[in-house]
C-alpha cells in the first residue's frame, strides 16, 4: 500500500468516526440527561438519578398511549406484511403492463411529502364516514407500512428461483405446501427486515397520527409532545431512551434470529 492510500484510508476512517460520533452525540445526550437529577435539560448532569424513570412508572397517561401504539404498530405490520407480500408476489410473478408503475404507486408514501399523505387519508376517510379513531390509525400506518414491505420483499422474489417450488411439487408437496415449505423460509430475513422496519415506523410516526388521534386516544408521540408543553422536565428524555432501547433489542432480535449481515444484504 502506497502513502497516498494509506493516507486516503486514514482520511476515510477518520471521516467514518466523525459521521458516527455526529450521528450518535444525540442519543448519548438523551441517555445521561434521562438519568440526571435536574428538573431541567443540564449536561452533565450535578448527580445521578433514575426519579424520571420512577415519575414513568407511576405516569397514568403513559402506559395507555404506549399500549395504543403498540397494538397499531403490531396490526399495521401484520397487515403491511400480509397485503406487501401479496402484492409483491403480483408484481414480480405477473405478467401484466405497468408493473413497475404499480410498484412506484405502492411505496409512493415514502417518497410523498407526509403533509400531502396524511391530508389526502384525512379527506378520503372523511368522504368514506370512517370515523372510528382506531381503524383509521391502523389503515393510516397501514399505509406508510406498506412501502417498507413491499420493497424488500420484491427486492427479495427477484433472487429467488421459483422452479424450487415447481421441484417441490413433484415431490408430493401441494401448491399451497411447497410455498410455505419452500418460499416462506427463504423469504424469512425480508420478512423480519420489513417487519422490524415497519413496526419501529409505526412507533415513531407523529406527523399521520397526530391527525388521527382524540383526546381519548393518543400514541406514544403524540403523548411525549403533550409532556413537552406542559412539562418540559427530563421525563421525555427517559421515555426517549426506552425508546432507543426498544430500537437496539429489535436489532438484537434480528441478529438472533437471522444475522445482521443477511438483514443487511435483503
Amino acid at each position: 500500500m502506497t502513502a497516498i492510500e494509506r493516507t486516503a484510508l486514514a482520511v476515510v476512517w477518520m471521516l467514518a468516526a466523525a459521521s458516527a460520533v455526529f450521528l450518535m452525540a444525540p442519543l448519548v445526550v438523551t441517555v445521561a440527561v434521562s438519568f440526571g437529577s435536574s428538573a431541567v435539560f443540564t449536561l452533565p448532569p450535578p448527580s445521578w438519578s433514575t426519579r424520571w424513570y420512577e415519575r414513568l412508572w407511576a405516569s397514568r397517561d403513559l402506559w395507555p398511549a404506549v399500549w395504543t401504539s403498540l397494538r397499531i404498530a403490531c396490526l399495521a405490520t401484520a397487515l403491511a406484511l400480509v397485503l406487501g407480500t401479496l402484492c409483491a408476489i403480483a408484481v414480480v410473478r405477473g405478467r401484466f403492463p405497468g408493473r413497475e408503475a404499480l410498484v412506484t404507486f405502492l411505496i409512493s408514501p415514502l417518497m410523498l411529502p407526509g403533509l400531502v399523505v396524511r391530508i389526502a387519508m384525512l379527506q378520503g376517510f372523511r368522504a368514506a364516514g370512517l370515523r372510528d379513531v382506531g381503524l383509521s390509525l391502523l389503515i393510516a400506518h397501514g399505509v406508510i407500512t406498506l412501502p417498507y414491505v413491499v420493497r424488500t420483499v420484491v427486492a427479495a422474489l427477484s433472487l429467488f428461483d421459483f422452479t424450487l417450488i415447481d421441484a417441490a411439487r413433484t415431490l408430493g408437496l401441494s401448491y399451497p405446501a411447497a410455498v410455505l415449505r419452500v418460499l416462506v423460509p427463504n423469504l424469512a430475513p425480508a420478512f423480519l427486515t420489513s417487519g422490524l422496519f415497519a413496526f419501529l415506523a409505526s412507533m415513531d410516526n407523529y406527523p399521520i397520527s397526530i391527525f388521527f388521534t382524540d383526546a381519548w386516544t393518543k400514541t406514544l408521540p403524540i403523548q411525549m409532545l403533550q409532556y413537552v408543553e406542559e412539562r418540559p422536565d427530563p421525563t421525555v428524555a427517559a421515555i426517549s431512551t426506552l425508546l432507543i432501547l426498544l430500537a437496539v433489542a429489535v436489532l438484537i432480535l434480528g441478529d438472533r434470529l437471522v444475522g445482521l449481515r443477511r438483514l443487511a444484504e435483503v
